[in-house]
């Protein structure tokens, strides 16, 4: 298989475990294009996942990033459509079957299950990513900091951004 075929595989059988958004794969992705596939660098997959959150728009977008680095054109086509297809055909599926079953009390049961299972994905993401990243103390100071900020500030993401910008520049990390 191309490496745009094996895109396309890959993505779609992550579409179906994004349970809460791409970020609850992350850690599948990476581990598939970093280490599987050897296609990318850890740091140029964690590289291109800054220049997704930093983009306005869906946070899906390092998806098409990294089909892009990939195999051009045809891979971020491969990557996007494989991520996209499956889940919205299942949540559509889904959502039928939701609405038919909308008065019985499982279904409340099944929603309040999924919650904390959607929170541990997103959290297992950012621990993987930070393990990649955090290269040294300062940039664990930094990835700390950061954290603080982001739980006990109402700092906008992008200063956080803009300030980590800041600190590579000034080679700081």
């Amino acid at each position: 298989m191309t490496d745009t075929e094996w895109l396309g595989v890959i993505f779609a059988q992550m579409s179906l475990l994004a349970i809460g958004g791409v970020s609850s794969v992350l850690p599948e992705m990476q581990r598939q294009v970093v280490d599987v596939h050897h296609w990318m660098s850890a740091r140029e997959f964690s590289a291109l996942f800054a220049l997704a959150q930093a983009a306005p728009g869906p946070n899906m977008l390092v998806v098409t990033l990294v089909g892009w680095q990939v195999a051009g054109l045809h891979g971020a086509a491969a990557a996007t459509l494989g991520l996209l297809g499956p889940s919205s055909l299942l949540t559509y599926l889904t959502l039928r079957a939701w609405h038919r079953f909308r008065e019985r009390p499982w279904r409340r049961d099944v929603q309040a299950g999924l919650v904390p299972v959607t929170v541990g994905l997103v959290m297992a993401a950012s621990l993987h990513l930070a393990a990649a990243t955090t290269t040294g103390l300062v940039a664990a100071g930094i990835t700390a900091a950061v954290v603080f900020g982001m739980l006990r500030t109402r700092l906008h993401p992008l200063l956080l951004l803009a300030g980590g910008a800041l600190l590579g520049l000034l080679g700081l990390v």
